[in-house]
Formats: structure tokens, sequence, C-alpha cells
């Protein structure tokens, strides 16, 4: 398993200490540090759709442009704003034998997706 996110995000250390203190075995991607590939960002699009790999609620997203913002309207849109700036990435994002299980951090569903 793989988690996918930025390691100072306040939402990706709540989801690391969950698992830690579950015990649930993973490896920590982070974007930031490694990057992320287009090809993986076009397989999460698949997977999840690429409107909810888009985190709108984030400081990265309110500083953009509006002009910028608008622009987003397609998966191919949003892939090249997610390569360019890899903080607009809805986090964390975890994979398991190469499917999206989880997006973002919510105890409920890591507790039952997980456990």
């Amino acid at each position: 398993m793989i988690v996918y996110g930025i390691k100072n995000c306040n939402t990706v250390k709540s989801a690391l200490d969950w698992l830690k203190k579950h015990k649930v075995e993973f490896e920590f991607h982070d974007y930031k540090k490694l990057g992320i590939t287009k090809a993986k960002l076009a397989d999460w699009s698949k997977q999840a759709g690429w409107a909810s790999l888009v985190n709108k609620r984030g400081t990265t997203w309110r500083q953009l442009d509006e002009a910028v913002q608008k622009k987003v309207t397609s998966e191919k849109a949003a892939i090249d704003l997610m390569m360019e700036k890899t903080s607009v990435i809805k986090r964390p994002l975890i994979e398991n034998k190469g499917k999206v299980i989880l997006l973002g951090f919510d105890e409920i569903e890591y507790g039952k997706k997980l456990k």
C-alpha cells in the first residue's frame, strides 16, 4: 500500500498517525519531493475522476488566479495543473495494488477499508 501526499500537510499527518496507530503497513510517497508522473495522474483520474483529485478547498487552489481556476474544466487541464502545482492534488491518496482505495482522510472510512 502506498500513501501519496505531502509530509507537512496536516491532513496527511493525521492519516499517517492513524495508520501507525492501527499498525497498517504502508510506504509513503511525498510528491513534493519525489514528484508524480502524468501517467500516474491519468490513471488516478480514470479511477477516481479528475475533479476528485483537484483540491479546491486548499490554499494552493485559492491562491490561483481566477482565470487559471476557470480553465480547469477537463482531465487534461486538471492533470497539467497538478503536474505544475502538486500541492493542488487532494491528499492523502492511498493506493493498493495500483487501485485508488481512499482519497482524503476520514477515520470512519479508514476503519472500514483498512482494518
